[in-house]
């Protein structure tokens, strides 16, 4: 990556053969390149001479490069190996679904794997210069499309965003997991296909609208791009510094694809060290029931992993290396709060926890059983059996899966506040930069010589997605109304832009599938399938517009023309729903016990589905459970306390913008209530190791080391990243049972037959 100090590199020795109509308002030249640089802001902060980055601003001048190659984008090579490692991606990411935590597919392991292929392909495929000169030169211009040369960084760039784009997932293929699992339902193929494809698609429609606000800017990093952005510009932006990080990238991705092998399969321990678990294992029942629940977490909810040590890069991941500091720090003040609120609510008995295990997202009946929903709702339309549910009775919530709700609840509301109250100014200058195109982004500035993707290609497609996802709700199993499903694209569209500006400054949302789920409860009560698919349309609009925003991003940055953008993202959205489809079947068929399991354990996990479905089916007894008179009445107020405690929030930042040390606006309430309930379900033995990372590298190298820091810091996470990744896919179909068959190693001490992994065995671990 050339580093933007002082005079500035010329374009003279790239190629100025444009690959697409220009427009007169940008020319390409130092002193141009130089004016963007410009900016009337303070400078950041020097050490050795080193800038240390810490907003937008100082990632579009010092961290990404403004170069542009003007290299053709669209070539067959691109769209062939980004359709194919696209369907790698999207199956990784349904394999995780189904794990003990939600990992992200890394867009490092697929950008490395398409460049391999790439630079292979063009090296070794049949070229036109093999054939110039003979009988055969007729061929040549076949030869060329299928190898163009040089494999180099715009196709790549489009070769990895199809990929990305199909390894988003789809609520709605987790949908059908659950009608698969809890319902005994088969999803018809006309179902599945025009509802995956009406909720991807009506996203990118929003997002195209939106992208003024939440593409443009300077301050929309979307800091998990970081890592991507900087290895592609490694990889095809030769000087000598480049070579030393790419080859830092293939040694430390070589190191973790080797070692990723022994946390995850032969030392599973390693994955959640406590020292608390080790020394409980000859203590009286009672002890080592407490010690589980505060200590132990290695196991999927076995419990809160209180000073546990990961060393297990799957579940640590890159994500720590690359949100900013300000965002990690009030995820460390929320996760203080969780420990405290789920250790107090379980052992103060509160919502009748004792009765229940302190972690876990099903159902239960009063006495402690697992809820007999099929009982409660009739197999025919899906709707509550009143006859039934009164002589079963209400299902329960653990405290935790409780708690969980109530601080989604606050966080939704205090998200709406945050981007109302403190970000107001900022979304009506986005949208006049817009208008007047007087955006200062360099990155967006530099653009301007490309055909923008038309406003009216977006508002087409939300026509397009609006009359699939139609079909889908009059013919197929959907048991929604169709009043109740336009409402649900309304409610998307409303939320998606509060959604999408928070992980894009902060690079961390909140989730916003509990305020749908209330909606639902609202409008379609006693219809559980009818609330899924309600939430579908209506919180996957506001994910996958938060991960189309963030390619859109990543084109601005790697100079990618908007129309190509458009196209490519349309056609690895649709990859990404077939695959999700497919690989769902194979794994909800092969591992359905352990799916319906409310524990799971430390290779495969219910928990997204379990969690899905007990929302489903308590919203839909909304009136009952959610009511003023219910038990949980306190969840969707959550959302009017969320609001109000930001607004105060506001007002006290208006009156005293420092309280000490602490800059007021800096405190970030929306993720503090997002953080303080995520340890209620999952994996929990990762905290503290994923705390270090974090500081090790946003707080010591950021600051002290930021010459190292910005050639380094993301290379390397992405690299130990893909090296993770590529093992656990590997792992996942040759011995965890993903293709239907496990083969466990031989247990040992490291890997124990029986209990949890961490040997933190109380709650009758052994039994």
């Amino acid at each position: 990556m050339v580093e933007l100090q002082g005079e500035l590199p010329t374009l003279s020795s790239l190629s100025t053969e444009p690959t697409v109509d220009e427009k007169a308002t940008y020319t390409d030249t130092p002193q141009m390149r130089r004016r963007l640089l410009a900016d009337e802001d303070e400078k950041p902060l020097h050490v050795n001479g080193e800038p240390v980055i810490t907003s937008g601003k100082d990632v579009s001048k010092y961290l990404v490069d403004l170069r542009d190659d003007e290299d053709p984008p669209f070539t067959f090579r691109s769209i062939v190996l980004g359709t194919v490692i696209g369907g790698l991606g999207a199956a990784l990411y349904q394999i995780y679904v189904f794990k003990p935590i939600q990992a992200g597919i890394s867009p490092v392991f697929q950008l490395l794997i398409i460049y391999s292929l790439g630079v292979f392909w063009s090296s070794f495929f049949p070229k036109r210069s093999w054939v110039e000169g003979t009988r055969y030169e007729w061929i040549g211009p076949t030869l060329h499309f299928i190898n163009p040369g040089e494999f180099r960084l715009k196709e790549h760039v489009i070769a990895s965003i199809v990929a990305s784009s199909a390894s988003y997932g789809s609520t709605a293929v987790l949908n059908f997991a659950v009608q698969r699992l809890y319902y005994d339902t088969k999803i018809h193929a006309i179902t599945a296909i025009l509802a995956t494809f009406s909720t991807a698609v009506f996203g990118y429609g929003i997002v195209g609208i939106i992208r003024p606000l939440t593409v443009y800017p300077s301050e929309m990093v979307y800091w998990t791009n970081l890592p991507t952005v900087s290895i592609f510009q490694a990889l095809h932006f030769d000087s000598a510094a480049n070579h030393k990080r790419v080859r830092l990238f293939w040694t430390a991705f070589a190191a973790m694809f080797i070692y990723e092998i022994i946390p995850s399969y032969i030392f599973p321990l390693l994955n959640g060290l406590s020292i608390f678990c080790l020394a409980s294992q000859h203590a009286s029942p009672g002890v080592q029931d407490v010690f589980t629940n505060i200590f132990g977490g290695a196991d999927s909810n076995e419990g809160l992993g209180l000073f546990s040590l990961s060393f297990d890069w799957q579940y640590i991941g890159s994500p720590f290396m690359s949100l900013p500091l300000v965002q990690q720090a009030n995820s460390w003040v929320g996760l203080f709060f969780c420990y405290i609120a789920i250790t107090a609510i379980y052992y103060s008995n509160t919502w009748n926890s004792r009765s229940f295990p302190m972690l876990s997202t099903s159902l239960f009946s009063s006495n402690g059983s697992i809820y007999h929903q099929s009982a409660v709702f009739t197999r025919s339309n899906f709707q509550v059996n009143q006859t039934a549910l009164d002589e079963i009775g209400l299902p329960a919530l653990t405290g935790s899966n409780a708690w969980l709700g109530l601080a989604g609840s606050l966080a939704i509301g205090g998200l709406i506040a945050h981007c109302i109250f403190f970000w107001g100014p900022y979304v009506v200058s986005s949208f006049k930069h817009a208008r007047n195109k007087t955006q200062p982004d360099p990155h967006w500035t530099a653009m301007q010589k490309y055909e923008e993707a038309p406003w009216w290609w977006y508002i087409l497609l939300l026509f397009l997605a609006f009359f699939a996802g139609l079909i889908s709700v009059l013919k197929g199993e959907t048991t929604l109304p169709v009043w109740s499903y336009i409402t649900a694209l309304i409610c998307g569209a409303i939320v998606t832009p509060f959604s999408t500006l928070l992980f894009a400054r902060m690079g961390n949302g909140v989730a916003t599938n509990q305020l749908f789920k209330m909606i639902a409860g609202a409008l379609n009560p006693g219809m559980p399938v009818a609330n899924l698919y309600f939430a579908m349309w209506s919180h996957d609009v506001v994910s996958t517009s938060i991960g189309l925003a963030a390619d859109l991003k990543l084109g601005q940055y790697l100079k990618i023309p908007p129309r190509a953008m458009f196209i490519t993202q349309i056609w690895g959205t649709i990859i990404g729903a077939v695959v999700n489809y497919v690989v769902m079947v194979s794994i909800t068929g092969a591992q359905r016990d352990l799916l319906l399991d409310p524990t799971g354990n430390n290779i495969w996990s219910g928990q997204a589905v379990q969690s899905v479905n007990s929302q489903a089916v308590t919203w839909s007894l909304a009136k009952q459970l959610y009511g003023p008179s219910g038990p949980y009445f306190v969840v969707p107020m959550g959302i009017f306390i969320g609001f109000a405690a930001t607004f105060v929030h506001w007002l006290v930042n208006k009156r005293w913008p420092y309280i000490g040390p602490v800059k007021v606006d800096k405190v970030m309430l929306p993720i503090i209530y997002e953080y303080s309930a995520v340890l209620a379900v999952g994996v929990n033995s990762t905290v503290t190791s994923s705390i270090l990372v974090g500081l090790v590298s946003q707080l010591w190298l950021r600051r002290y080391h930021p010459g190292w820091y910005r050639k380094y810091n993301y290379l390397l996470g992405g690299a130990l990243d893909g090296g993770a990744q590529v093992m656990v896919f590997i792992l996942s179909f040759a011995v965890f049972g993903a293709s239907g068959v496990s083969r466990p190693f031989p247990s040992w001490a490291g890997n124990p037959a029986k209990g949890n992994v961490d040997h933190c065995n109380g709650n009758r671990a052994l039994a």
